[in-house]
Formats: structure tokens, sequence, C-alpha cells
């Protein structure tokens, strides 16, 4: 009888479970369609006003920027330890609320409510906790092929890099020299120029290592989509060949497009502000979110640009199908 009532429990919580997710789901992308349609009819956000006032990072002036010491804790999403080393969120990157990180990618990053919502409820489930009360360290989030996964445009797989909190940087130098499109509207500081940060700091030989070798490289450029497909399709077939246990699924697949679609997004694709983002995980002085829609990037908006990179890699359409 315990055995029958223990089913039918279970039974009961996956019904309902599924039930609530397809609800939530449906209202989501509801709730995200009404933003975007706003974002079509209002102005956008001034140039210097992106950031909202009273947040951090308001009128480009960012919270003092201080490197992870070792007792930190930080993962392999260069947007949320760069919040750390910002003082945006918690600066050892422990103890985090699910619910208040919402709040602070929004502001710093104008991604839509929607979104905001959305990745950190993912990462809550992830890690089996609740969104709504769940706390978290940021390395708490590199459980393999959860949020952290093979083939990363600056992060080694797993297998190679267990810590997964640094970039690496030759494959940031390699994603810097990869770009191939127009130079922005404002002329970028040209790579001998940059100061290194402090040998003291974790990042100064991921720097010094990206700055020379990107010494002669013009960096009065910008990311297109075509440029991340390829650097994508690369990384996919150099982690085949290196890594025993590479595994990516279509989930994974589309994590790493959206991860170098945010370059494109929310940087513009300017490699003037993704060289100090990346070699350092720091915001770069004056900088906001290139997003000036008032409602912030929509679901529906990113996706378009995610699929437009994951569409463009060649990796797998070069092997043979794998049916049986």
């Amino acid at each position: 009888m315990a055995l029958i009532l223990t089913a039918l429990r279970r039974i009961g919580r996956g019904t309902v479970s599924t039930l609530f997710e397809a609800l939530f789901s449906t209202g989501l992308l509801t709730w995200d369609l009404s933003l975007s349609i706003v974002n079509l009819f209002t102005f956008k956000r001034k140039v210097g006003s992106v950031t909202p006032k009273g947040h951090p990072g308001e009128g480009g002036v960012w919270p003092e920027y201080i490197p992870p010491q070792n007792s930190d804790s930080r993962c392999s999403c260069p947007a949320l330890n760069a919040m750390a080393n910002h003082g945006i969120v918690k600066r050892d990157g422990r103890d985090i609320s699910f619910k208040e990180l919402s709040g602070t990618i929004r502001s710093t990053y104008n991604f839509s409510p929607s979104f905001c919502l959305l990745v950190p409820r993912y990462i809550a489930h992830i890690l089996n906790r609740s969104y709504s009360t769940g706390r978290f360290d940021l390395a708490d989030i590199d459980v393999h092929n959860g949020i952290e996964h093979d083939a990363s445009l600056v992060r080694r797989d797993a297998i190679h890099q267990f810590h997964q909190g640094l970039p690496d940087g030759e494959l940031v130098a390699a994603l810097l020299k990869s770009a191939t499109g127009p130079p922005p509207k404002k002329v970028t500081q040209p790579a001998s120029q940059r100061s290194l940060p402090s040998k003291e700091s974790p990042y100064f030989d991921i720097a010094a290592h990206v700055a020379k070798a990107t010494a002669d490289f013009d960096a009065n450029r910008t990311f297109t989509a075509t440029d991340l497909s390829r650097r994508l399709s690369e990384r996919r077939r150099e982690a085949k060949a290196n890594n025993g246990q590479y595994s990516q699924d279509t989930g994974h697949k589309i994590v790493g497009s959206a991860n170098g679609s945010t370059l494109l997004t929310i940087f513009g694709g300017r490699l003037d502000d993704i060289h100090t983002f990346l070699t350092e995980e720091r915001f770069p002085e004056g900088w906001e979110s290139r997003i000036r829609d008032q409602m912030g990037l929509t679901l529906l908006a990113f996706n378009r640009i995610v699929f437009q990179v994951e569409l463009g890699i060649d990796e797998e359409v070069d092997q043979p199908l794998n049916l049986m």
C-alpha cells in the first residue's frame, strides 16, 4: 500500500510540475512578446542614460573593480564574474539570491524582465533549488553540462580545466582575432596602448598573453554573426579532437551560441569593450549596454541573433550522420 501511495504521489507531482511549466512557458513568451511590442512603439534610451538612475553603472560610472581573491567564487560566465568583480553582486561570489540576480542583470546589461526571469530560474532548476528562496555560489553553476559546456569560446573544456573561474588567454586572443566586421564609429584604443592589470591580479597572465598575441592585430573592428559562427565551428572541432569525453546536445549548442550572441548585442560587437570584458572580466570606463530599448533585449529579439549564429555553424554538417 505504501508503495502505491508513493507511486501516486510521484505521478501527481510530476503531472502538476509538467502542467505548471507549460503554463509558465506560455505566460513568459506572451509577456516577452508584449515587451517586444512596447519596444517597437517607444523611444530608445538616450546614450549615456541606458543604466537606470540609482543603479551601479549609472552614467558609465561603475563601482570599483577588484579582481577576485583565492577564496572567492567565480564561474564560467564572464557576465556574472564582472558583476562580482565590480561589487554589483557580492564580491566573494557567494550566497547570491536567484531573485536578486534577476534585478541586477536587468539594470546592468538591459536584458528584458522576461529574460532576467528565465535565466536565473533555469540555473536554479539545474541546481535543484528554488528560484524564489534559493541562493548559490557562482562556482555552483559550473556543474558540467548544466550552464557550463564543452567547446566554450573562452574556456577550456572542464576535462582540461576543472576550475572554470578564469578565461584562457589563448582562446580569448583567437576569438578577438577572428573579428572581421567594420570599424565602430568611435575609434578604438590601440592594443599597444592598453595597460595590463597588476601582476598580483589573477588576470595578469591572461591579459599579457592576449596583448602579445594581438600586438599586430588591427583592433579597430567589430564582430559579425558570421565571425562567431566560424569561431564556434573551430572550437567544436578542436574540442572533439582533444577531448575524449566531448559532449554537446542541442541545448548546450544553443547556450554556446547565446554566449557569443551577447557579444553582438549587449556589447555591440565592439572589440575595444569586448577585449577588456573578456581578458579582465571588467567593465571599461564609461561603458554601458549597447541595447537601448526601453524594455531591454527580449528573448524574441535575442533568439533571432542566437539562431542566426547557430545555423551558420558548419562543424556538424561536415560530419557523418550517426544514426545508429
